[in-house]
């Protein structure tokens, strides 16, 4: 599953900024909902993943499931998955190759488990931009200009301080949307759930550390 999938989750459920020299009313704007997911004990959202040219034309359509508890998480889209234990990662391709690696070897990348343990201010400057609708936009720029991407546009609704949708600008002027369907913050997770196990995978199934 391409990374960017995971960027755009990540940045969804991480929302828990605290550097003071951005954006004070972006970071209300944040808060309100980032408490809500930090607050979380289970949280089972599905999401549709909208990709768009630098023509603005559509270019392709996904659903996105993911299931997170704490610092694991595991998310799906078709056949494929990443599966967080809390220490290691593992990417299944939907075929037969499954890549592993540690959360501290992600460390350079946007990560759920080093956004959650407070670090997320350091990758980003945010601001709220101006809005009359019934939502909140705010822009946030990566402070590490090697990243893949340009921008990511936040989209609050104002009344109910949820998330509706995240927007990803890349360095080819390539568009990702990623919109929520449904959010539930109250969900009661099994562990096992986020324990890896080969054997629900094929039997030829080729794991690559």
């Amino acid at each position: 599953m391409p990374k960017l999938y995971s960027t755009l989750l990540i940045i969804f459920f991480s929302l828990n900024l605290v550097n003071a020299q951005n954006d004070p009313a972006a970071k209300k704007v944040i808060d309100a909902f980032g408490s809500k997911v930090k607050a979380s004990k289970g949280i089972i959202a599905s999401f549709t993943l909208n990709s768009f040219t630098s023509k603005g034309r559509a270019a392709g359509s996904k659903a996105l499931n993911i299931s997170m508890q704490g610092e694991k998480y595991l998310l799906k889209q078709g056949k494929t998955e990443i599966i967080c234990d809390g220490m290691n990662v593992y990417n299944y391709d939907g075929i037969k190759t499954i890549t592993k690696s540690s959360v501290e070897e992600g460390s350079q990348t946007l990560s759920p488990q080093k956004l959650l343990a407070g670090s997320y201010d350091k990758d980003f400057t945010y601001k709220l931009l101006p809005s009359t609708g019934a939502f909140n936009e705010i822009e946030m720029l990566p402070i590490d200009k090697r990243k893949n991407f340009v921008k990511v546009n936040l989209f609050f609704d104002k009344a109910k301080n949820t998330l509706l949708k995240a927007r990803i600008l890349d360095k080819s002027n390539n568009i990702t949307e990623l919109k929520v369907n449904s959010f539930n913050m109250s969900s009661s997770l099994n562990d096992n759930l986020f324990v890896f196990n080969k054997a629900k995978y094929p039997k030829d199934v080729e794991i690559l550390d």
